[in-house]
């Protein structure tokens, strides 16, 4: 089971921003387990605090805008996408103005940062949200869309489509986030000539230039339209005639327009909470569909707040029916977990096949065979007791006992032909042989049962 990750000290990186043009400084700090991203303004009165989230994004024009109260920040994407594709979970970020730094236009200089300060692994474990199934958000009037398939780990493909005869259709993919480094993350930010003017009519991209993003210029204007608008950006005059790519560092990839699409869909994802496991396939994305896609998720992993663990048949158990035998008491009618799947050093996942041979669906009851609900705590409990006797030397010698059951949940009824895994985790580390575990019961993807309970462990006389 992965462990959350966080940064092993500090750094920060100096640079004007991108529609501001203030020269600003972020800095990335260690955070403790289940922090998330938070992001803090330290130049404003009271040095507000906003937390990095999709619900917290307010505007999606040339960017994603955080914001809490009268607190702003924004061209958080790149940063995000770093933290997010370096495995970090938890981080504290300080800014001394309203946007990060758009250093070069890509997300190179946060990832060489990261790898200089280097990466450490936390005691929590890592909450993945895994998809189950397919989810799919469209924007009708763009015709944008956004797919998410099961699968394995996180992997994204872009497909973009532009009025362009530099960049019409193009794609991308990252099967593997251990690749974003050398794949994605140098891949710049771009921006075509005939959106220059009215993104400064916006009062946007005041710090835009040749150095921080990929400029295209495809439509030829008359030359002195062209000099003027040189004369705002501070650069110098090109001729009216040349079309093609007029940044001065040229492409690394032909399709960096579309790395870059989905370098910033990391960024955006990052704002799940969550990281995720599944496919993603983007269709002409962009940070407003990123936004709404990132929002959708976050409805769904409320909806199913504690995910069921994965079970597959086919591989082989950590424990099996003998090893269980081995460590608990318990003999039939009893004995209430068939075998174990998965298993780390405060979590465990055990699994009982519900069959109508079961003894106590003589009584409980003839016509309507249900499964006792103080039978499936009884199994819970027992996931738990294999969990921490484990632990133990010579564990043959020890047993648990209930001394507490709290917060008792039943949500369905479990019958013949179910399967029920249970996951059981430790609250807090076992002290003078007692322990305190919260357990949930899942048929499917569904919770029927939870509790709380604490246990005490006995050596056999």
């Amino acid at each position: 089971m992965s462990k959350q990750k966080t940064l092993k000290g500090s750094f920060s990186l100096c640079g004007k921003g991108l529609h501001t043009g203030l020269n600003l400084t972020v800095t990335f700090n260690p955070a403790p387990e289940n922090t998330g991203y938070k992001i803090q303004r330290i130049d404003l009165e009271g040095q507000p605090i906003i937390e990095a989230i999709a619900e917290n994004v307010v505007d999606t024009q040339r960017g994603t805008v955080l914001a809490k109260g009268d607190a702003r920040c924004s061209t958080v994407e790149h940063g995000m996408a770093a933290l997010y594709a370096s495995g970090i979970d938890n981080c504290f970020i300080q800014v001394n103005g309203p946007e990060f730094p758009i250093l070069d236009g890509s997300a190179e200089l946060y990832i060489q940062k990261i790898n200089e300060i280097g990466i450490e692994e936390q005691n929590a474990e890592k909450d993945y949200y895994i998809i189950r199934h397919k989810i799919e958000v469209k924007d009708e009037e763009t015709g944008s869309i956004i797919t998410i398939l099961p699968e394995d780990q996180f992997s994204i493909t872009a497909m973009c489509s532009f009025e362009s005869k530099f960049i019409n259709s193009q794609f991308a993919t990252l099967d593997n986030m251990e690749n974003f480094a050398t794949e994605i993350a140098a891949a710049r930010t771009f921006v075509f000539v005939r959106d220059i003017m009215p993104l400064l009519q916006a009062n946007l991209i005041k710090g835009g230039d040749m150095d921080n993003a990929i400029v295209i210029y495809e439509r030829e204007v008359d030359q002195p339209t062209l000099d003027k608008l040189a004369d705002l950006l501070k650069v110098p005059h090109l001729d009216a005639t040349k079309l093609g790519y007029i940044q001065h560092r040229p492409l690394m990839w032909e399709n960096e327009c579309t790395r870059h699409k989905l370098l910033d869909i990391i960024g955006d994802m990052a704002l799940i909470g969550k990281p995720i496991k599944g496919r993603i396939i983007a269709t002409r994305p962009g940070h407003t569909i990123n936004n709404k896609f990132a929002r959708q998720m976050r409805k769904e992993i409320r909806k199913h707040e504690i995910q069921a663990p994965i079970y597959n048949p086919n591989e082989e158990p950590i424990m099996d029916n003998i090893r269980i035998r081995q460590l608990l008491p318990h003999r039939y009618p009893m004995q209430l977990v068939d075998k174990v799947i998965a298993m780390g050093p405060t979590t465990i996942v055990g699994v009982k096949n519900v069959t109508a041979n079961e003894p106590f669906f003589q009584g409980h009851f003839p016509e309507e065979p249900v499964m006792p609900g103080v039978l499936q705590v009884e199994a819970m409990a027992q996931c738990g007791g294999l969990l921490v006797l484990n632990q133990l030397e010579e564990p043959e010698r020890w047993s648990t006992y209930f001394m507490k059951i709290d917060d008792v949940k039943f949500r369905q009824k479990v019958i013949p032909g179910d399967t029920l895994l249970f996951k059981v985790e430790l609250l807090a580390p076992v002290r003078h042989g007692i322990s305190s575990m919260k357990g949930y019961v899942f048929v499917g993807d569904h919770v029927v049962a939870e509790a709380t309970f604490t246990a005490q462990i006995v050596k056999n006389k």
